[in-house]
């Protein structure tokens, strides 16, 4: 289905999330840089930061997780393609209709509801990394559980819009 076709609350979705998704090309970059210093200090310098090292894994968490959407929307999640890409759009239409509404959805809504308390305690004890010399403000990295969350479910409802237009013959 074209842009031009598709709801505009599906075409705003994908909006933002085309938006994270390219932001979180800019931090895979960031990422390799950064994996690049740390390896030239070490064996180059003999150096080592351990925020630095840190800084990976956070950097590779925030792509992780902010990518979820970016990936939903461009169809590169597991799928079983085998079927799906021979099947009719009325049929596949079905199929992302109800594996969005009974399998996405809910998912996305646990993640968020059993997430909250999580981030939230973090954010009141202010946490910081546990390692010394780590980076300060782990909070921030956990409260991406929860944007992950919401951009996976908003891009869900994309899915469902475009699914629900599809089956109403759009």
């Amino acid at each position: 289905m074209s842009a031009r076709t598709d709801p505009a609350v599906a075409v705003w979705i994908d909006r933002l999330n085309e938006v994270v998704g390219r932001l979180c090309g800019w931090l895979t970059l960031a990422m390799v840089l950064v994996t690049c210093a740390v390896v030239v200090l070490r064996y180059a310098f003999d150096l080592g930061f351990v925020w630095m090292q840190e800084s990976v894994t956070w950097l590779h968490a925030t792509v992780f997780m902010l990518g979820l959407g970016y990936a939903l929307r461009h169809e590169s999640h597991v799928r079983v393609d085998v079927f799906y890409r021979g099947w009719s759009r009325r049929r596949r239409a079905w199929v992302d209709l109800l594996g969005s509404v009974f399998f996405l959805m809910p998912t996305c809504a646990y993640v968020l509801f059993e997430s909250r308390a999580y981030v939230a305690t973090s954010w009141a004890i202010r946490e910081t990394s546990r390692e010394a010399g780590g980076l300060p403000a782990l909070y921030l990295l956990k409260t991406v559980i929860l944007v992950a969350a919401v951009l996976l479910l908003l891009q869900g409802l994309a899915t469902v819009a475009r699914a629900w237009r599809e089956l109403r013959g759009g």
